[in-house]
């Protein structure tokens, strides 16, 4: 496969011109992976740039990339292809009336072939993959083999905290693989990608949401805190909600519903809690942006800084 150079760089240019951020030492290993010919999993939470990181590696080495939805209606037949009814009835079962599937579809074009969340996949899917890591073809009923071109490797990503509609990983599929875990970014890193990839706002409010995202991961009554999506998408939120309202993006009810909105239904909670979800978000708030000041309160328009201190 082609060379990504500068692998340890701190935001390689990713799909469309969006940056890895502080990824260099995954861009690296991922790299060195495939160029030794290694099938590799990625697995981290939700929100911590698996598919970025590989759509940016596969962008910079100018290999093809092909991107399969794990979930349980991914049948063999729609990962592998099929033939044809119609073309079948009129010229028979030929190559010319087979249809690729996104495995097909890789294998001969030596392309990245990257699974999403492969532990929600049917096994009896999985076991067609657990093959062609093994020998390097498929083999088709009425069609023959098809044999992977050179480049061809397979990168699965998944979620090992997410234990709903989800099956265990088989050994098999971790004897054939390489895998690299991808935790959360530190809190600057995270900023800059907030930064990136929401509206200009004031530098020490955007950390301090950064802050409170990162504060849902380490709540007693939170099992699965919010990503760095949840971030993105207060800040958008706000400054939508405070220019409809006539008020500044630090505006502290603004912040606070944004983060209502965001946070609310990514935070996964702990089975043992009774505390809504909506409670833990409007505690972790005040936490980091202080009490509701007076002049929020009182609904004045254009409330001046309540950033809570940014």
């Amino acid at each position: 496969m082609g060379s990504v150079t500068n692998p340890a760089g701190p935001a390689a240019a990713g799909p469309a011109g969006t940056p890895v951020v502080g990824r260099g030492r995954e861009v690296e290993l991922l790299v060195a992976a495939l160029e030794a010919g290694a099938h590799v999993v990625l697995e981290g939470p939700p929100g911590t740039g698996k598919t970025t990181l590989l759509r940016s590696v596969a962008e910079e080495a100018e290999l093809p990339f092909v991107f399969v939805e794990g979930n349980a209606e991914l049948t063999p037949a729609r990962l592998v292809g099929h033939f044809d009814p119609a073309q079948v009835l009129e010229r028979g079962y030929n190559p010319e009336t087979f249809v690729d599937g996104p495995l097909a579809e890789a294998l001969r074009s030596g392309a990245l072939l990257y699974v999403e969340e492969i532990n929600r996949i049917p096994e009896e899917t999985l076991n067609v993959l657990i093959t062609v890591m093994s020998e390097g073809e498929l083999h088709v009923p009425r069609l023959g083999r098809i044999t992977a071109h050179e480049g061809f490797r397979l990168v699965a990503a998944m979620n090992p905290f997410d234990a709903v509609g989800t099956a265990r990983i088989s050994s098999a599929v971790y004897d054939r693989v390489c895998r690299i875990a991808m935790g959360y970014q530190t809190a600057g890193d995270e900023t800059a990608v907030v930064a990136l990839r929401g509206p200009e706002v004031d530098e020490q409010w955007r950390a301090k949401v950064v802050s409170l995202v990162r504060r849902t991961r380490e709540h007693p009554d939170v099992h699965i805190g919010s990503s760095v999506r949840g971030a993105i998408d207060i800040v958008r939120i706000t400054t939508a909600l405070a220019a409809r309202r006539g008020r500044k993006t630090t505006d502290w009810r603004a912040g606070l519903d944004a983060a209502l909105v965001a946070l609310s239904g990514r935070i996964r909670l702990a089975e043992s809690g009774s505390r809504s979800a909506e409670d833990i978000v409007r505690e972790l708030y005040t936490a980091e942006f202080g009490r509701e000041p007076a002049d929020d309160a009182d609904g004045a328009p254009d409330g001046g800084d309540a950033s809570g201190g940014a």
